[in-house]
């Protein structure tokens, strides 16, 4: 079934919809939630949970591409999981990945901090469609879906070493690009 019969089925309030999101969408969802808190219940938790929120927000909501409609909102209750579940301990896989790209991000919640980060965000964007396909997947797998080096690896079909190396190669031409920007980090 496809993105627009589905959301034709959540705003006639059918449950199919969301088995039909389960079926098309949940193991991407699954793994976006398992990738950045490392544990199966919690993840299949968040994963239900998206599927509620999307249920409570189609409609009103009609969103233009749905996948990346549910997998924003399985990232974002996996990292508030996440943030829960790490508030006096550290969980290294999704950590690193943060700490590799956390002097591009603001620190403090503020108008100008809100500012900033749209900013940031655009140029990123831009920036991301100045890469090769290979170096964009690379770097929305690590920092958005928070996919380990290793599993990066795997999946392009070369080394650890590789993959870290090209990252490091790709977050200096990104604070390369944000400096040519007039967003200074």
């Amino acid at each position: 079934m496809d993105d627009s019969k589905i959301i034709d089925l959540l705003f006639e309030r059918s449950e199919q919809a969301i088995a039909e999101l389960t079926s098309r969408y949940g193991p991407a969802c699954l793994r976006i939630a398992e990738g950045i808190l490392n544990n199966r219940q919690d993840a299949e938790e968040c994963v239900n949970d998206a599927y509620l929120a999307v249920w409570n927000t189609v409609p009103p909501q009609k969103p233009d591409h749905l996948p990346g409609y549910v997998f924003r909102i399985v990232r974002n209750l996996a990292l508030k999981k996440y943030h829960e579940n790490t508030a006096l301990k550290r969980n290294s896989s999704y950590d690193v990945a943060l700490d590799e790209i956390t002097e591009f991000l603001p620190g403090s919640a503020s108008v100008e901090d809100d500012v900033a980060v749209k900013e940031i965000s655009e140029a990123i964007d831009d920036f991301l469609e100045t890469l090769d396909e290979q170096s964009r997947i690379l770097f929305v797998r690590r920092y958005w879906y928070a996919d380990s080096v290793e599993e990066l690896a795997r999946l392009s079909g070369r080394s650890g070493h590789y993959v870290s190396v090209r990252l490091s190669r790709i977050r200096k031409a990104l604070k390369k690009y944000l400096n040519g920007k007039g967003v200074f980090v």
